[in-house]
């Protein structure tokens, strides 16, 4: 299991999570879930889009979304994608610091 090396990063409980969302076209999309930053008072969840063609990762693009609702376990159950730049920015710089060691990103 992945362990992150800060305080406000929420790793996956197992490795291989996928979540399954439906763009504003309609389409389905799939994505592999890296884990929580608590930033602020909110939450940001990042995730590997993967495809038959394409593993997790493969892609190098990582895809941000705000937790909009949780579930009665406290569970994130409801994302929305960030707008705003500048709070993106921030938010993955969290990330990047929180998973320095896990993963290797392209500057």
């Amino acid at each position: 299991m992945r362990q992150g090396s800060a305080p406000n990063f929420c790793p996956p409980v197992e490795e291989g999570v996928t979540l399954e969302f439906v763009d504003e076209r309609g389409d389905a999309v799939t994505l592999e879930f890296l884990g929580l930053v608590l930033h602020g008072a909110r939450r940001y969840g990042f995730f590997f889009p993967v495809s038959e063609d394409e593993p997790a990762g493969s892609s190098g693009e990582v895809v941000l979304l705000e937790v909009t609702e949780l579930d009665e376990d406290g569970q994130p159950s409801a994302f929305e994608l960030v707008e705003d730049e500048g709070v993106a920015a921030e938010v993955y710089a969290d990330f990047r610091q929180a998973t320095k060691d896990l993963y290797d990103f392209a500057d």
